[in-house]
């Protein structure tokens, strides 16, 4: 399997956009921060020759910035990896801030792509992921790394909130 790395600080908006976009895409990759390691910052400017973020490193090759285009050549020509489940999500507990209530942890979901898992699974727009795999998500990172831990074609439990109710269903990609 191949390596994607991505260099962030945790002020930066493109980095979260690059991590969302990952993940909407199924693709597991290892996150560093250069605002808190210095060794990474020093490997990231070995890598692209750049100081700014975000830099992501697929199979050898460096993207600096969100270059969606880019990235989406990079991801095509990788082959197949573990599916995605088509959703844009966000942190639960920024959601129920913004709105004052709902669940305080969790990964929202904020669209669902058409025929995607997400769609097949019967996700819907204001769900809140709370489990997967058996592994508790408390966020959108964690619903992405326990993500990370699935092989292609691996079912998995799902369990989420809807309207106030606990639903728990099995994936089959």
């Amino acid at each position: 399997m191949s390596e994607v790395v991505v260099y962030t600080t945790p002020t930066c908006g493109y980095c979260h956009q690059v991590k969302q976009y990952l993940s909407q895409q199924g693709l597991p990759f290892t996150e560093h921060d250069v605002a808190a390691d210095s060794q990474a910052a020093a490997e990231m400017v070995r890598l692209s020759g750049q100081r700014g973020v975000p830099v992501v490193a697929i199979d050898g090759q460096v993207v600096v910035g969100f270059d969606r285009p880019r990235l989406d050549q990079l991801l095509a020509s990788r082959g197949a990896e573990r599916p995605g489940l088509g959703l844009s999500v966000a942190d639960a507990s920024s959601i129920a801030r913004k709105r004052g209530a709902g669940p305080a942890e969790g990964a929202y979901v904020g669209r669902v792509k058409p025929s995607s898992l997400g769609d097949r699974t019967g996700l819907v727009k204001g769900d809140v992921i709370v489990e997967l795999a058996g592994r508790p998500i408390r966020n959108a990172d964690h619903l992405e790394a326990a993500l990370s831990t699935l092989g292609p074609g691996q079912s998995f439990s799902l369990v989420y909130l809807r309207d106030g109710r606990r639903v728990s269903t099995q994936v089959t990609p």
